[in-house]
């Protein structure tokens, strides 16, 4: 299998935080985004951000902006669509997700996804810990794009209830250290800047 691209999900309204792009709040000497940009890129092939609005706003760093390809805010799925359609445009038979506000997830996440998803014909695996599943961390096979666009126009939400249709594997990483751990409330902000420290 050729190695994946990515996709970042960072098209949430972020309502806990006031609105606004999290991936954009500083983060040490750079932003939540700079620190998602830098543990994903080494693990793909190519990386893309998934946001709604006007795309100028995250020109500086240089990669390419898709917006949800389905209308009203229907969650991360969406944004795994748009990854998807992306990837099966550039040639890719897989798309990573990774969350936008998630600055520790593991540096072997790709590796790890892969092989949970080996021998399957349409790889498609999520990530967990052992208290539970992180289903906006996931590996996405292209070849199932119309399946998702159908089940989000039908009105499907849950992440979980998609995979686990298609018999989704899991990848499981050690709860040490929370390598999960997203950034939802400025306490949370608060806690990434001394973890980062």
């Amino acid at each position: 299998m050729t190695e994946p691209h990515a996709i970042i999900l960072a098209g949430g309204r972020a309502t806990r935080m006031g609105g606004g792009d999290k991936g954009l709040l500083p983060l040490g000497e750079a932003t939540l985004l700079d620190h998602v940009i830098e543990r994903i890129a080494p693990q793909a092939a190519a990386v893309a951000l998934n946001a709604n609005g006007d795309p100028a706003r995250l020109a500086r760093f240089g990669l390419p902006v898709l917006a949800d390809p389905v209308e009203g805010f229907v969650g991360p799925l969406a944004g795994v669509l748009a990854g998807m359609d992306w990837a099966a445009r550039e040639g890719a038979e897989t798309v990573v997700s990774v969350a936008a506000d998630t600055p520790f997830f593991p540096c072997d996440l790709v590796p790890r996804l892969l092989l949970a998803a080996e021998g399957m014909e349409a790889p498609l695996a999520l990530a967990a810990t052992p208290d539970g599943r992180h289903p906006t961390f996931g590996l996405w096979p292209v070849s199932l794009r119309d399946d998702l666009r159908a089940a989000l126009r039908g009105g499907l939400r849950k992440v979980v209830q998609w995979t686990d249709a298609h018999g989704a594997a899991t990848a499981t990483f050690p709860a040490e250290g929370d390598p999960f751990f997203n950034v939802n409330t400025p306490e949370d902000l608060a806690r990434a800047q001394e973890r980062l420290r």
